[in-house]
């Protein structure tokens, strides 16, 4: 088969065009500007494009199949060729779906957790050798791509997003994988500027839970008060299966799982690592395997990139980042920090980064989320607001959102910068959450903090 990728050099994108290469396509790609990892991957593989930019040439009447990235707009010069000359025009989740049509499909949905679940399902079936195909949003150890794709094997396990599928379908991507067997984790409103409305947000899980495949099943949080009014009210017929978090005890900085053969020591810690947890083992055991497998497997489960990810440790002093920045993740990420490290001093630095963390009104969400904090720093850029054309966000809105006095404002990297290295880290636990790098710091510099 030869497929075109506008916009090839996205996450999601270069990943899916490495798989359909490694089983035999013939993969051609453009990208106005492409970087790192995603360049050095597709030029590993002869992929990178020659050149930067939209070459209409290169779309003509032999290929099979365009795939089309949402970094591409809908005038995009190569998407008309395509759209002139009539050729079939794919969004990712769409052409996975094409990919695992005959496959049985387990997709894993949810605003939060969708990423560590499916990767611990992922690692679970690594460790004992069963192949599966695969699309996770995080590199995982031992995995050497995101997306995987073959001929032969039963399962395809998907991370079901709920953001837009292309320029030209503007459907969520997980309304396009109608699973066989599907998980739903939470639901905390998020991206505002394509959802403006809780209830507008609510209604695509609704959606994806009416999406499963007749005689399917939901495995589903049911301590997540949305979630069990979205699954448990769906006429869909389908299984309707709940789970909860496990029972679990910290012991000097060790998280320790209850079990029936006794308490297990694991890598992951906090309530909703523990939540995660429970959800990814219920859809092992649909896969075929069973709980004493799994939990031998999940001991050496350490977390999904960027997840969670400790980064520096000292015999009294440790430090992580995460990728959590809406309200939810950040409150839960908190809290598991503190409760792993309770004799510790907490400090949580948070980067607003994000359209909606940015807009002025979503910032009340943030209410309480990082109360658990012995000390709460929070960093935004007014040049990200500006970058986004949002309204600017004050400095005393920002402090009356978290609703905590003793809140940290920083506006300057420099400033922000000069806080963290003027620190006594000594029995202190360090939390720096973000999606973006507080303006240009260096993690690598963080590290030597923590001695």
């Amino acid at each position: 088969m030869n497929v075109h990728f506008i916009a090839i050099g996205g996450s999601a994108m270069h990943n899916l065009a490495i798989a359909l290469h490694n089983k035999g396509y013939n993969v051609t790609g453009s990208d106005d500007e492409i970087f790192e990892p995603s360049k050095s991957r597709l030029a590993a593989k002869g992929l990178l494009p020659q050149t930067y930019g939209w070459d209409p040439s290169k779309i003509t009447s032999n290929l099979d199949a365009i795939v089309l990235g949402m970094h591409a707009k809908a005038d995009n010069p190569e998407l008309l060729k395509a759209q002139e000359l009539g050729l079939k025009i794919y969004s990712y989740p769409e052409f996975l779906y094409e990919q695992s049509k005959h496959k049985t499909r387990v997709v894993i949905g949810g605003s939060h957790g969708k990423t560590t679940i499916t990767s611990m399902i992922l690692h679970v079936m690594h460790y004992h050798d069963i192949d599966v195909d695969y699309m996770v949003g995080a590199q995982l150890e031992g995995f050497d791509v995101m997306v995987k794709l073959t001929e032969e094997n039963d399962f395809m396990v998907l991370e079901g997003d709920e953001y837009l599928s292309s320029p030209i379908d503007r459907r969520p991507k997980f309304h396009l994988y109608q699973p066989n067997i599907a998980l739903l984790s939470g639901i905390a409103w998020d991206h505002i500027n394509v959802f403006p409305t809780y209830d507008n947000y609510v209604e695509q899980f609704r959606i994806f839970v009416n999406s499963v495949v007749r005689g399917g099943s939901i495995t589903y949080n049911e301590e997540d008060p949305e979630v069990k009014r979205v699954v448990e009210g769906s006429d869909n017929t389908i299984r309707k299966l709940p789970y909860g978090t496990p029972e679990y005890t910290v012991e000097n900085g060790q998280t320790l799982l209850k079990t029936p053969e006794g308490d297990l020591p694991i890598e992951v810690f906090g309530k909703h690592n523990l939540n995660n947890l429970a959800g990814a083992k219920w859809i092992c055991q649909h896969m075929g395997v069973d709980e004493a497998d799994f939990y031998e497997a999940i001991a050496t489960f350490k977390g999904a990139s960027k997840r969670l990810e400790k980064i520096a440790e000292s015999a009294n002093s440790v430090a992580y980042k995460d990728f959590a920045h809406s309200p939810s993740k950040v409150e839960a990420t908190t809290q598991a920090v503190k409760e792993q490290y309770n004799d510790r001093t907490l400090v949580a630095c948070l980067e607003l980064h994000t359209y909606s963390s940015l807009n002025a009104e979503f910032l009340k969400e943030y209410k309480g989320a990082l109360d658990a904090a012995d000390m709460a720093v929070v960093f935004y850029s007014p040049h990200a607001v500006q970058i986004k054309k949002l309204e600017v966000v004050t400095h005393s809105q920002i402090a009356n959102a978290f609703e905590r006095d003793d809140l940290i404002i920083y506006t300057n990297p420099d400033d922000f910068k000069q806080f963290l290295f003027s620190q006594d880290f000594n029995n202190k636990a360090l939390l720096l959450m973000s999606s973006g790098n507080y303006g240009g710091l260096d993690f690598d510099a963080v590290k030597s903090l923590i001695h």
